[in-house]
C-alpha cells in the first residue's frame, strides 16, 4: 500500500491510495492486524462509522478495507495533535475507473500541514501493522504536528 498523490482542497485531503496486486486489501486478511492497531493508536476504540450498523470502527477493523484503517488512522493521530474529534473522513473507491486496487481516502481537516502529516503516519502505522515494519512512533509524530500547528506554518488554517 502506498499513497501515490494528494490533493488538498478547501477543508480536505484527498490521498490517491494504491494497492499493489498480492497485498492484502482487508483486515481480515492480516492476523491479529487490530489488535496491533488498537494497541499502537488506542483511541480508534472511540471512533464512529456510517455503516448503517451502529457498529464501532473497534467492530469494523476485524474486517475492513486497510484504506479504511488508513483514514481513522490519519483522524485519530489529527485529534492526538489538537484537531477537533468531530472532522470525519471517507474512503470510496471505483476499480472499473480507477483500477483495481485503488482506493480514495478523504479525511476534513482544520489544518492543512496536519491532515497530510497524520496520513503519513497513518500510512506507516498501517505498514507496521501489515508487513512488521518500523512502528511510527506515536508519540514523537504527534509532537511534531502540534508544533506546525503552532509554528505558524499553516497556509489553509481558518
Amino acid at each position: 500500500m502506498s499513497i501515490r498523490s494528494l490533493s488538498v482542497g478547501p477543508d480536505f485531503v484527498e490521498a490517491l491510495v494504491v494497492f499493489e496486486a498480492g497485498e492484502p486489501l482487508r483486515t481480515s486478511d492480516v492476523p491479529d492486524l487490530p489488535a496491533r492497531m488498537l494497541a499502537l493508536l488506542p483511541g480508534l476504540r472511540g471512533h464512529r462509522c456510517d455503516n448503517g450498523r451502529d457498529a464501532t470502527f473497534a467492530d469494523e477493523l476485524a474486517d475492513t478495507e486497510l484504506a479504511h484503517l488508513l483514514e481513522h488512522g490519519a483522524l485519530e493521530v489529527m485529534a492526538l495533535a489538537g484537531s477537533p474529534d468531530t472532522l470525519c473522513g471517507r474512503t470510496s473507491w471505483d476499480f472499473a475507473r480507477d483500477g483495481a486496487g485503488v482506493f480514495r481516502v478523504r479525511v476534513e481537516y482544520d489544518h492543512d500541514l496536519v491532515a497530510l502529516g497524520a496520513l503519513g503516519v497513518a500510512e506507516r502505522a498501517v505498514a507496521w501493522a501489515v508487513n512488521g515494519e518500523d512502528a511510527p512512533d506515536i508519540a514523537a509524530e504527534v509532537a511534531r504536528l502540534r508544533m506546525l500547528r503552532t509554528s505558524g506554518a499553516d497556509g489553509a488554517t481558518p
